[in-house]
């Protein structure tokens, strides 16, 4: 709407101005009103509404022993299951679902159609010659442990167990069947399922396999037979589990009852190694829940904060379960140092047996683990001989900043180790002997190798994950390759400009390799060891996202604020963008060090991305210098020592950069939000640059790390050892605060933690407010109630809340969120009578 308008602008007493200084304008201008927050479209693509339109994105390979495997894939025409042959090219449904579904209805006398089949738990028998799974019918039953009606949990779903022949499309009912009991989370069974390992009030305590059958069918049965393996357990010095998470009255009366123990098998079963920590001088901690039934209760916890002298006190127990006897190991090289056994990788094949062992990585004559000093600058991989409990090292890791290793892999036959290592700026592997001397380095260059997925001992071939090797990619892309033990023959596995995943038979030469990017569909594959097409799988079916409106993201790179350093980002749009029309830009960041939120392959994830932009807004995310560790040592670190700003300049010339490039983005309406680090990085990003951030929203933010847990402050920010004249040895610790920078406020500012946040401690959030308040300045600030570190039920609630927030104080829309019903927004019940 156009309007002629004269203005008169009188400035006498402003400043000492006189009315001579008085100014006629004329001028014509295009008045409009404020933007209106686009709650509907928003509301489109909340996680209940998205699980309607997009479906299966990746294949989930459950690999069996004749080297085929299945899996199950969803569209909006219902699940398929289908089995898959690499050898012969073949894939074919497991069974035809609508035929399948006639014959459950006929049996269960409730009514199923082929896209609406609810298998559960499916499982092929040993032989694979037919498979078992569950339905769920709609009659009530009384739960089999349940004597009478009063209980309000004792009646259940009637279930059926079917049984279905592979070879002859047959089903039938397994009449009578009883479920086989799910594993307990308290036993840690030997390989030879000769006898299961557990705590019970703090101590270690066994039962052979009869025992623990009657155990897992009645945790009550008081005719099972129990054997203590130790009597000095207490608390808070226990031989496995103290009860965390638990709160003070959940403690009480479990503490009593069984819990688990971290135990790692030897393959023969004759030796059991766990690591044991005293933290009875480690300062408590607590949280209250003030909506638990009845009184509030309190949470209590043991949580060493950073710089503080007492922490927990590792030791290693070596058990020989043949003669019951232990020795506590002699591993002690560090002050503070902290121990890890490893484990051997769980087969690709035993992924759905819920019975696997755990066994330790090595063979019945040694096993390995590592110690890290406090100030992680140095790491010791050792070797144990379980016979002596003699313990050796055999690879040590410097540096002036912090170690990272990965598990290393033993070669059969020549106990030969391949070890992960950053020591030339770049994570790269090295192979070992088995005393410990350098052979060679495997991989070298710059790029970073990632994990492990396969090592082939007979040829001398090491399959792996990478990134940053392929010329004109984004470097954070994961690629597959294999390389012989010598570094020689280096070849990429799956080739094209996309992130991958991928899934490898144990024995056998071929993957499953699943891809995207942020702007494309998932695809999958198989391929086979040389890098060869097998055969194309599944490709995601997008057409209802589509229909929605939905547009790929765009990705972009800039500079870093050192104007070298390449950054790599996404940027999302509305789906009724108008590029005529100027729009407020959102950063949603997390700092790192651990990673970096920026998606690189499509997710159905979109509550701080493209849901967020749907309300009128450019949303980004962009790394910065010491964030993803999937790049050199050096980008990595780079917050070392500064970890309250060391990513803030990077986020900011990000944006202006942007801005400089389309015309569309409104650098004067610049918000930021995040969680977790994320919240601590959005407060800092307010007071560091109050003028040109202009509005943050903050969750379960770590903003005092002097009260963050000692591991993730110590280790990324650094922790300085003392050795006194007399060899005493202390450490120090000190680090800038968000409270410290309060006065420097001049945004619009939300805090948001969980009451119950065990994690990040609402202390954190509530020292800020503290800080803010004595300031004098005005924020806003929510308590989510009942609510661990991702507010868990309240996801919802908080994402409107943050929305409102942003649409009051970069749109300027003050309007629309107090007439948007909440409930409405959220509302996705299926109104089927169930």
């Amino acid at each position: 709407m156009k309007h002629n308008y004269l203005f008169l602008l009188f400035l006498a007493g402003l400043g000492g101005q006189s009315i001579a200084q008085t100014k006629t304008y004329t001028l014509t201008e295009t008045i409009s009103e404020s933007p209106k927050a686009n709650y509907q479209l928003a509301s489109r693509f909340s996680p209940e509404k998205l699980k309607k339109i997009v479906y299966s994105t990746s294949v989930d390979p459950h690999w069996l022993k004749s080297k085929r495997f299945w899996y199950v894939y969803e569209t909006p025409a219902g699940k398929d299951w289908f089995i898959v042959d690499p050898g012969a090219k073949s894939k074919k449904k497991l069974f035809d679902p609508v035929s399948l579904a006639a014959e459950i209805t006929t049996i269960i006398r409730d009514p199923f159609d082929g896209q609406h089949l609810p298998i559960e738990n499916l499982i092929f028998s040993k032989d694979e010659k037919f498979i078992r799974f569950e339905v769920k019918s709609s009659v009530d039953e009384l739960k089999k442990d349940r004597k009478d009606l009063k209980d309000a949990d004792s009646m259940q779903k009637k279930t059926y167990f079917f049984q279905y022949e592979l070879q002859n499309s047959k089903l039938k009912v397994l009449e009578d069947f009883e479920k086989p009991k799910k594993r307990p989370d308290w036993a840690s069974i030997a390989p030879d399922s000769s006898a299961v390992i557990f705590t019970r009030n703090y101590n270690l305590f066994w039962m052979d396999k009869v025992n623990y059958l009657k155990a897992i069918k009645n945790e009550e049965d008081s005719t099972v037979v129990e054997h203590q393996l130790t009597k000095d357990g207490l608390k808070y010095y226990p031989y496995g589990r103290n009860g965390d998470g638990e709160n003070n009255e959940e403690q009480e009366k479990n503490d009593k009852k069984r819990r688990a123990s971290s135990v790692l098998w030897s393959p023969d079963s004759r030796y059991f190694v766990l690591t044991r920590a005293d933290t009875r001088k480690v300062k408590d901690l607590w949280v209250i829940n003030n909506i638990s039934k009845g009184r509030p209760t309190l949470e209590t916890y043991k949580y060493q904060m950073p710089g503080e002298k007492d922490g927990p006190l590792e030791e290693v127990y070596l058990f020989d379960f043949k003669n019951k006897t232990s020795k506590k190991l002699a591993v002690n090289s560090f002050k503070d140092q902290s121990l890890s056994v490893w484990n051997t990788p769980v087969l690709n094949t035993d992924r759905d047996n819920e019975f696997k062992p755990a066994v330790w990585l090595g063979d019945n004559n040694k096993f390995y683990l590592s110690r890290t000093s406090r100030d992680l600058k140095r790491v010791d991989i050792c070797v144990v001989d379980p016979a002596t409990g003699a313990v050796k090292s055999v690879i040590e890791e410097r540096f002036n900043t912090y170690v990272e290793v990965n598990r290393p892999a033993i070669i059969k036959g020549t106990n030969e180790i391949i070890h992960w290592s950053e020591r030339d700026g770049w994570g790269h592997f090295y192979l070992y002997d088995q005393n410990g001397k350098l052979k060679n380095q495997i991989t070298k260059g710059p790029f970073h190798t990632e994990e492990i997925i396969k090592v082939d001992s007979k040829s001398r071939v090491l399959y792996f994950t990478a990134n940053g090797k392929e010329a004109g990619e984004d470097p954070y892309y994961l690629h597959f390759y294999r390389i012989n033990f010598d570094g020689s023959g280096l070849k990429l596995l799956n080739s094209g400009n996309f992130d991958h995943t991928v899934s490898m038979q144990d024995d056998g030469p071929y993957f499953v390799n699943n891809f995207s990017r942020v702007n494309t569909a998932p695809a999958a594959t198989i391929m086979d060891q040389q890098g060869g097409l097998v055969m194309k799988l599944e490709t995601t079916d997008l057409s209802l996202l589509m229909a929605t409106g939905y547009k790929f993201p765009e990705t972009f790179k800039v500079k870093a604020d050192d104007g070298i350093t390449d950054l790599y980002g996404v940027l999302y749009k509305p789906f009724d963008f108008d590029p005529k029309k100027k729009y407020p830009i959102i950063e949603y960041v997390y700092p790192g060090p651990q990673t970096e939120a920026v998606n690189k392959a499509f997710s159905k994830s979109m509550d701080r991305t493209e849901r967020l932009a749907q309300f009128g807004y450019i949303v980004i995310t962009v790394g910065n210098r010491g964030g993803h560790p999937a790049r050199s040592k050096w980008y990595h670190t780079y917050g070392y020592g500064n970890l309250r700003d060391y990513g803030l300049a990077d986020k900011k010339v990000a944006v202006e950069q942007l801005a400089d490039r389309f015309s569309f983005i409104d650098i004067s309406r610049v918000g930021i939000t995040g969680h977790s680090g994320g919240g601590f990085m959005s407060t800092a990003a307010m007071l560091v640059y109050p003028d040109f951030f202009k509005a943050a929203v903050s969750n379960a933010g770590n903003h005092d790390n002097s009260i963050y847990n000692r591991w993730w402050s110590e280790k990324h920010h650094g922790v300085k050892e003392i050795i006194s004249a007399k060899g005493d040895t202390t450490f120090q610790y000190s680090i800038d605060k968000n409270p410290d920078l309060v006065k420097q406020l001049k945004g619009h500012l939300l805090l948001m933690t969980g009451d119950v946040d065990n994690n990040v401690h609402p202390a954190n959030t509530i020292r800020v407010a503290n800080a803010l308040m004595k300031a004098g300045k005005r924020f806003e600030f929510a308590i989510i109630p009942g609510q661990r570190h991702s507010f868990g039920t309240m996801t919802e609630y908080a994402f409107w809340k943050l929305a409102d927030h942003f649409n009051r104080y970069l749109l300027g829309d003050f309007t629309t969120p107090a007439q948007v019903d909440i409930l409405e927004m959220d509302r996705e019940v299926e109104k089927n009578g169930k």
